[in-house]
């Protein structure tokens, strides 16, 4: 069984952090060596089966990540844009596959998981599900085909516990449409409108964020002309997607060269 990558899960407490527990112990590709939560979370030193209210697995929570990480060959991390950059350097200490799911990254936190790239495999993705996926690579295609008579807006809905908007996958499929059509997303993205805002500017990429009930993620491309409207639209039911696409990621970084990845390279799209 030894031959079997272990997995630590990060922010083993919430709604994300439970479901990856449950993937890993499920599977017979990987095994569960560590979960980690904040320091004083009522959850450390409980065996985490148990806190979750099923049986006992025999891992224990703890709130120091490098030791846990050092008996890892990957970490799967769905937590807070400072977490992250933490657990990616001691992540890369311990030479483990990094899995970064955590949304609401500024630029700037983003380059700052370089250093750590140079001495281990990250993936990061705004979103690890293979139809979002697959959504990105259409919109960057679609994008390509149309000209600036298409107005691109991205729609996108999520539970009413969200903290970041937009949505990372949005900023995703911004992004595709943006190299779509050759320009800077941060040169036409429109993020907010209120009040007497003007005309619609030609070229600009809009989003809109809808927060409500228990919405998993709902994203749809819209293109739309005068006379016609394109749609392409990604629902999530069930965020099993996300869980599963993380742990294909961690062991698709076993063996792999250091150095940032996404899923795009995972599902060798």
């Amino acid at each position: 069984m030894t031959h079997i990558p272990g997995i630590v899960i990060t922010g083993a407490s919430g709604r994300m952090g439970q479901m990856l527990i449950k993937t890993v112990t499920d599977s017979d590709q990987a095994r569960l060596v560590g979960v980690v939560e904040r320091k004083g979370h009522d959850w450390i030193g409980q065996d985490i089966g148990e806190a979750m209210g099923g049986q006992a697995l025999g891992v224990h929570v703890t709130d120091d990540p490098l030791e846990a990480f050092a008996q890892a060959q990957a970490v799967i991390d769905f937590t807070a844009p400072e977490a992250t950059l933490e657990f990616a350097a001691l992540a890369a200490q311990a030479r483990c596959v990094h899995v970064i799911g955590t949304t609401g990254m500024s630029d700037e936190q983003v380059a700052a998981l370089e250093p750590a790239s140079r001495h281990a495999v990250i993936v990061r993705a705004g979103n690890m599900s293979l139809g979002v996926n697959l959504l990105v690579q259409l919109t960057k295609k679609v994008a390509a085909a149309l000209d600036e008579d298409f107005d691109i807006e991205i729609i996108e809905g999520h539970h009413h516990h969200k903290v970041d908007a937009p949505s990372g996958t949005a900023l995703m499929l911004g992004e595709a449409a943006a190299e779509g059509r050759g320009v800077k997303l941060a040169d036409v993205a429109d993020r907010g409108r209120d009040g007497i805002t003007g005309a619609r500017k030609r070229g600009d990429i809009g989003f809109h964020a809808i927060r409500g009930g228990d919405i998993v993620g709902e994203h749809d491309v819209l293109f739309a002309a005068p006379g016609e409207r394109i749609v392409l639209r990604h629902l999530a039911t069930d965020r099993a997607i996300f869980a599963r696409g993380a742990l294909k990621a961690a062991l698709w970084g076993q063996g792999k060269a250091p150095g940032q990845y996404d899923m795009v390279d995972v599902l060798g799209l």
